[in-house]
């Protein structure tokens, strides 16, 4: 009990007015979770002070907006969009961003002699896998002769792209995703965070280890979700899965799913799901819908002729196919 009023009014004044003490912040692992680019983005991070670590993961979510906002087929207002709409009319002029993956979409075209071709989105959106549909013959001719990576007219000085036929579209869902992981593990690397893990889908970017363990990535299985055919240990990595269960029906026996092979456009079947690591998130997404559309013979042959990429292949019958590189560490 205090003795008088006037002592109380002292203690009050007292607790009030001076400065709390700041609570110190303990490090730890974070981790944040949002549905964006139509799938799952997710990062997890060790943080030594809490609100830096806080701040990080919303610098991440924050980009994987800005660019589902600019490469989204689905938003009207995305620049591809504006692509889609104008370029097989005149010239687009391009963000520089823009204007350098398509260089490289262009690059991935010219090497895998078309089997990495983002005009397929003539063909590909014919297909409605909610609902099951898939075109018919009729349909998908025309569509066909739409599809051709070397009709698009890339003018890297003016920054301005044209389609060179009637009816051709653009879809940067064969790399779009890798793009943007590594752009976020650029972010956290400029904040100082040196241990990671960035995803969108089935796509991640590994940062640095997990403290003194690596990170492990599972590839599942292709026909059972619950189960893993393969466990690999990463660090500073991107990695990248294509399967056949991610968006597809069944109609008459056959799967058709949304990798499509743009000579023909219609699903691969020689392949279930490819994984492929590499330095950035870019090459190893191009790299797993090349070889899932090559297959696992020519696929796996282009593989181990690049430094620095490993793959895991599922191929119809469930058997596994590793790259050299992976069996010599094996």
């Amino acid at each position: 009990m205090f003795s008088s009023l006037s002592a109380l009014r002292s203690r009050f004044v007292a607790t009030f007015a001076s400065p709390a003490p700041v609570a110190e912040v303990s490090a730890g692992w974070l981790q944040r979770e949002e549905a964006i680019m139509g799938t799952a983005v997710a990062v997890e991070l060790w943080a030594d002070d809490r609100r830096a670590g806080e701040a990080a993961m919303a610098a991440v979510i924050e980009e994987m907006r800005r660019i589902d906002r600019t490469m989204s087929p689905h938003k009207p207002d995305s620049e591809l969009s504006h692509i889609n709409r104008d370029a097989g009319r005149m010239p687009v002029r391009l963000s520089d961003e823009m204007c350098a993956l398509i260089g490289r979409a262009i690059e991935f075209s010219r090497w895998s002699d078309g089997a990495f071709d983002i005009t397929y989105a003539s063909a590909g959106q014919l297909y409605d896998y909610r609902a099951g549909v898939a075109p018919d013959d009729a349909a998908l001719a025309p569509a066909c002769e739409a599809i051709g990576w070397q009709q698009l007219l890339l003018d890297d000085r003016q920054r301005t792209l044209q389609f060179g036929k009637p009816g051709m579209r653009i879809d940067l869902g064969g790399f779009a995703k890798g793009h943007a992981v590594d752009r976020c593990i650029a972010i956290l690397k400029a904040r100082g965070i040196e241990h990671a893990m960035v995803s969108a889908g089935g796509d991640s970017h590994v940062l640095g280890d997990r403290r003194g363990r690596p990170w492990m990535i599972a590839v599942r299985d292709p026909r059972r979700a619950s189960e893993v055919v393969a466990l690999l240990p990463l660090q500073d990595t991107a990695v990248s899965t294509s399967g056949d269960y991610e968006r597809f029906f069944e109609k008459a026996g056959v799967r058709h799913h949304h990798l499509i092979d743009p000579r023909t456009g219609r699903s691969p079947s020689a392949v279930r799901s490819v994984t492929i690591l590499a330095q950035d998130g870019l090459t190893s997404e191009a790299l797993s819908k090349t070889v899932f559309v090559l297959g696992p013979q020519r696929g796996m042959a282009l593989i181990n002729s690049l430094s620095g990429v490993d793959a895991v292949i599922v191929d119809a019958s469930g058997a596994l196919h590793y790259s050299s590189g992976l069996l010599r560490h094996a």
